[in-house]
């Protein structure tokens, strides 16, 4: 069974450590596919889990020198923490422990009666973590599962870790600057004895270069011996080649001016940390959309039970439980009103800021705020089901995944570090051989080695596919991968199924003609029978207009549904046929005396239905949908990004044309059969057109997923919403457009940041080489080269993709 698992890493430093774990992991027995985000220190592997585990695949990235945060969650990993209540003394825990140890599928089980904790390794195919909860209450003791959210252990990690990179910058800054100072105060001729004196220098240069860049050393033996590099093999050699070339002409060079180049060494290393603490809190930055919607989360719900309402943590919200709601209140879970009407402001979800009206039988999203009335309602969705937490795993899915645009940056990432080292030997050979210079050769080598950045290339694309999904969330706009966002970008069609996309999809009775003295109420009684067994939204609307008159409808004795044409039913002996005129000619029913009225509904927009009993037309039946308010400017701002804009439809051209003159469309693919959907999209494409589809219904799932980019109404079938690419949570068509200006201003973001980061290096390189560059200047051009390229990423976020 193949799996997918996100693994937070720890340590890695630069694009070269990404590549390093995809190319170890991707050589592991039973790993499909491998993707790490540098930006986010993830990595996302599809793996089959019965050739290997989660944690050979964990341990694997830890042989390579890197770290793993081995996160313990209930119920999805071999290790879980469980809260116990109620232990008095030693015995209980002692007690406790015993029994656990005892069960079938425990490996281990440590009880602490400090922590009142459990930590217990268990065989998830022979025992689940219920079971060992429900154990632990059996004996009488209190058992629950930590409510601590894992994304809240990730916020500490890097809380943690912006803290050590401080204390180690203030140190470093501490022991640096007396060098930086005896340095210019030498070049101004003022002679500072203690400042000057080089066992001083070596005193204050050594702890920079052992203690606090350590962590330099270590990851570049770790790469080397994954037989790859990275940025801190570059550092390491760097700042290494100065400080020991410094200690050789202490004691080796001849004179009293000696070249010495401690603060050389311990400044670069000072201005990397200063880089790497930046980039810390930029990085940190990037994912603040994902933290905005997670603070959308209720805490608390008020659960009715017998009669008394009780607030209860939301964790312990259960499926069917009844909730009350107040004026204000944030509504918990999703659910479907039972009682009660009120406004809800669903903005947070949406990114529509008008409240929609809602009353009983109406469906609530948890998160969105209830802005007037009270109300009870049953609760639906609960959990890791709920459309916000659906929202959340999405966002974090996509901020994970890899645009293709970034396998430039792998690629040259790749072998970015063995040539960047080759060039600098090549510089001080040069320096040395032919231009008779070994000192300025060695200054000009290490500012080579200093001054190559791989890190700007790793972050270049995820940073931005980071702000650019979660700015798309913010708005309502849902990215499944940065692929479709790059894909996006080069839309020039876009098809628009036309019920429920276009149209509200709730389409009503507009007309009933009737022919041979036949009474309309009559006809829409035999109409509704036929219906009564269909789905299809007309025959919805059909079935409950002949409930306003009628106060029950009888079902037929026999019902066939003909796809894109009607239905044919039988109903006391009479055989009743409903449906276009397709339907009728293949039946060899003459339509002739109802030809004109169709004609004129057909020309007003409407959907005209003809209805025969016993092979003879009865009635004509109208139906409209009425066009969604905004349909006709988001098809205007569409023309303005010069797209091509298809309207597809089952209606006939001439009730097609109608509904697409209103709205400006002029390119109508109209009588097409739900299951020829996707052959219109594949002609399109097949003309060279890179096609995005927009639909609503189960029957557009194929279509969204033969385009190029499938974009689901979230309004729609949860079948569309899993084909497609895009999900437009408001149904709002606006949507799409601002999903396209969102990609194209994510593209252009992603392209200025290779480009810089190309530029950066290809320039600095040979500068650095011919000996302008001092290796401290070089030093800090390489460290704040990645600050600016997360910055440049971080400048999306005060964009508005809403705005035409």
């Amino acid at each position: 069974m193949i799996k997918k698992e996100n693994i937070n890493i720890t340590g890695m430093s630069c694009a070269s450590c990404a590549n390093i774990i995809e190319k170890r992991l991707n050589e592991s027995e039973g790993v499909s596919k491998v993707n790490v985000n540098l930006a986010l220190e993830k990595a996302s592997v599809e793996y089959d889990e019965s050739s290997i585990s989660k944690e050979r695949i964990m341990d694997e990235i830890e042989k390579l020198g890197y770290g793993v945060i081995r996160e313990e969650r209930g119920g999805e990993s071999d290790k879980v923490q469980i809260n116990i209540t109620g232990m008095s003394c030693a015995a209980c825990s002692a007690s406790i422990d015993k029994v656990l140890n005892s069960l079938d599928g425990i490996k281990a089980a440590n009880v602490n009666l400090t922590t009142e904790k459990a930590s217990v390794t268990f065989d998830r195919s022979k025992i689940k973590v219920d079971e060992i909860v429900a154990r632990i209450n059996e004996m009488g003791y209190g058992a629950s599962l930590p409510v601590e959210n894992d994304r809240d252990v990730e916020k500490l990690r890097r809380e943690k870790e912006i803290r050590k990179l401080k204390v180690e910058l203030i140190a470093a800054i501490a022991l640096s600057s007396p060098l930086v100072l005896g340095m210019i105060l030498m070049l101004v001729g003022i002679d500072v004895p203690l400042l000057h004196n080089h066992y001083f220098q070596l005193a204050l240069a050594t702890p920079v270069q052992f203690i606090i860049g350590f962590k330099f050393y270590k990851n570049a033996f770790y790469a080397l011996r994954a037989k790859s590099a990275n940025m801190d093999v570059l550092i390491a050699l760097g700042t290494s080649a100065a400080y020991f070339m410094s200690i050789y002409n202490m004691f080796f060079q001849q004179g009293a001016m000696k070249d010495l180049y401690f603060e050389s060494a311990a400044v670069i290393i000072t201005l990397i940390l200063l880089g790497k603490y930046f980039e810390a809190i930029a990085k940190g930055k990037t994912s603040e959309a994902i933290k905005k919607l997670i603070g959308l989360q209720a805490k608390t719900a008020r659960v009715i039970s017998g009669g008394v309402e009780k607030d209860i943590p939301i964790e312990d919200v259960k499926v069917g439980d009844v909730i009350s709601v107040r004026p204000g209140e944030k509504i918990p879970v999703d659910g479907i009103i039972i009682e009660g009407t009120s406004s809800v402001d669903e903005s947070m979800i949406t990114g529509e800021s008008i409240p929609v009206d809602k009353k009983a039988g109406d469906s609530v999203v948890g998160a969105s705020i209830n802005t007037l009335g009270s109300f009870r309602f049953r609760a639906a969705k609960v959990g890791r089901d709920t459309m916000l937490s659906q929202i959340i795993r999405m966002v974090e899915d996509a901020q994970g995944s890899k645009a293709p645009i970034q396998k430039i940056a792998d690629k040259v990432s790749g072998i970015f570090v063995p040539v960047v080292v080759g060039i600098a030997i090549v510089t001080f050979l040069i320096w040395y051989i032919a231009l008779k210079n070994a000192s300025m050769g060695f200054v000009s080598m290490v500012s080579v080695l200093v001054i190559a950045c791989p890190c700007a290339l790793g972050l270049a694309t995820p940073t931005a596919i980071m702000v650019g999904t979660g700015k798309g969330a913010e708005n309502g706009i849902l990215i499944k991968g940065g692929e479709h966002l790059e894909r996006a970008y080069e839309i020039d069609t876009v098809i628009l199924d036309k019920t429920g996309t276009i149209t509200n999809g709730k389409p009503e009775v507009t007309d009933i003609i009737s022919f041979k003295g036949s009474g309309d109420k009559d006809a829409l009684f035999l109409a509704a029978i036929a219906e009564k067994n269909s789905e299809h939204p007309l025959a919805r609307a059909i079935y409950e207009k002949a409930l306003e008159v009628n106060k029950s409808i009888p079902g037929p004795d026999q019902f066939e549904a003909i796809p894109g044409k009607g239905v044919t039913a039988e109903y006391q002996g009479m055989k009743i046929l409903i449906g276009t005129s397709k339907l009728m000619d293949e039946s060899g029913i003459s339509i002739i005396k109802a030809e004109s009225q169709v004609s004129e509904l057909e020309g007003q927009g409407k959907t005209a239905m003809l209805l025969a009993v016993d092979s003879e037309i009865i009635c004509v039946i109208a139906v409209a949908d009425t066009i969604k308010e905004n349909s006709k400017e988001a098809i205007k701002q569409l023309k303005k990004l010069g797209i091509d804009i298809y309207m597809l439809t089952g209606d006939n051209k001439r009730t097609a044309g109608s509904i697409a003159a209103q709205v400006g469309i002029e390119h109508v693919l109209a009588e097409v059969l739900p299951g020829n959907k996707a052959d219109e999209v594949a002609r399109l494409k097949n003309e060279g057109r890179i096609v995005a589809m927009a639909g609503d219904g189960i029957n557009d799932a194929p279509a969204l997923a033969s385009a190029d980019i499938g974009m689901a109404m979230g309004t729609g079938t949860d079948v569309a919403i899993e084909a497609a690419d895009i999900t437009l949570i408001s149904g709002d068509l606006r949507a799409i457009p601002a999903a396209i200006r969102l990609s194209k201003k994510t593209m252009r973001k992603i392209k200025q940041n290779l480009f810089w980061a190309f530029f950066y290096n290809v320039i600095g390189i040979p500068v650095a080489a011919l000996g302008f560059l001092n290796p401290m200047i070089a030093g800090a051009a390489m460290a704040f080269s990645s600050v600016s390229v997360v910055t440049n990423s971080l400048s999306l976020k005060r964009f508005n993709p809403k705005r035409s």
